[in-house]
Parts: C-alpha cells; structure tokens; sequence
C-alpha cells in the first residue's frame, strides 16, 4: 500500500481515493486542471511585500513580522510548511522579540492559492499560537476555502513525492 505522508491524518476512505486516483493516473491533471498557474512572488522582498499586503488587510492591530522569507533550508514534513518563529534583540537591557516568517522555498513555483494558504496560515500564529478553533475561524476569514486549499496542497505535495521533484 502506497502511504501518503502528508494525507497520515485524514481517513483512511479519504486515502484509498486519493490512492485509486494516483493509480489511475488522475491525480496530476486534476491539480493542474485545478490550479493551473505560478504567482510572481519570487524574492524574499516580495514575499515579505506580499505577506504584509495580507496582514494590512485582515490583521491590522497585529504586531508586524520582522521578516518573511522563503528558506531553502526548511524541511517539508507532514506537519511543517512554514514556521512562525520569533528572534531575540536585545533593546537596552531587555530582550524583545522580532516575529519572522519562513516559507518552504518549494513554494516559490507552486500555484499562487498554495502560497495565500500557507502566509494566512502562519499570518494566523501572530494572533493565534495554537491550532485550535480561534486559529482556524481566522485563518477561514482571510481565506475562505482555507480547508479546501489545505488539502490539495497536501495533493499537490504528495504528487510531486511521487513525481520526485526536489523539496518534496
């Protein structure tokens, strides 16, 4: 049985679907049929410009991050596709801490609705830390199909595992 990685959460009916459209070959023309384009965000000065175009806009009391970027260092897995971290920076004598957002550089090639996926993701740890019902009631209202795309953002990594496409 083929396993599916970034799908260990889901039902094991939700599985053997995904499983019999891989076998049949379906699963790549769905994505592409579904998400046929790539965004112009390509640098880190952009993401960052396009990260906080998206807090302006649904976030504005928040505390801005110091930094967004893409990380070529960051390891996909199951459960991290960006991490929402913070910096210490000594101010006088106290410490303060600089938010920063990191974002798998896999996603500088993926479809422009995967990237809004995962900046209003980790936008959503600047007023919500855990992955409770608060956190996706936010992240529901900076985007509205947040579940769907999560999903087939998971799709879309489990084909490019099999396709082995780096960063996979």
């Amino acid at each position: 049985m083929l396993p599916l990685r970034y799908l260990a959460g889901y039902p094991e009916d939700l599985q053997r679907q995904v499983r019999a459209a891989i076998a049949q070959g379906r699963l790549t023309p769905m994505l592409r049929s579904r998400y046929p384009g790539t965004h112009p965000v390509r640098s880190d000065g952009a993401l960052f410009d396009y990260t906080l175009a998206l807090k302006n806009r649904f976030l504005r009391n928040a505390e801005p991050p110091a930094r967004v970027l893409f990380d070529s260092r960051l390891q996909l897995t199951a459960h991290a596709l960006g991490i929402n971290g913070g910096l210490p920076r000594m101010q006088g004598n106290r410490i303060k801490w600089k938010r920063e957002i990191r974002v798998a550089s896999v996603f500088k090639d993926a479809p422009p609705e995967f990237l809004r996926m995962i900046v209003v993701h980790e936008l959503a740890h600047l007023k919500e830390s855990e992955h409770d019902r608060a956190f996706y009631r936010l992240c529901n209202h900076m985007e509205p199909a947040y579940h769907q795309l999560e999903f087939d953002l998971r799709l879309y990594l489990t084909q490019r595992e099999l396709s082995g496409l780096p960063g996979a």
